[in-house]
């Protein structure tokens, strides 16, 4: 699984939207669609984010281990 797959299946699992993680996560729509098209990679901060936003949410461990792996 890469990062834009475990990144889209941590939102469909929360059942949020682009606009709804990226308001979470406060960085902009656009940059959640071109993170989950494979486009770019979030900065470190960001990444930390992802993680703990994750975790907190209770997102399955599947997904955490790729996310984790990959940033």
């Amino acid at each position: 699984m890469t990062f834009a797959e475990a990144l889209k299946k941590l939102r469909e699992e929360l059942n949020m939207t682009q606009e709804a993680l990226a308001r979470e996560l406060n960085v902009s729509f656009a940059t959640v669609n071109k993170w989950e098209n494979n486009k770019t990679r979030p900065l470190r901060i960001v990444r930390d984010r992802i993680i703990d936003f994750g975790t907190s949410k209770g997102v399955s461990d599947e997904i955490m281990y790729t996310l984790r792996r990959m940033l």
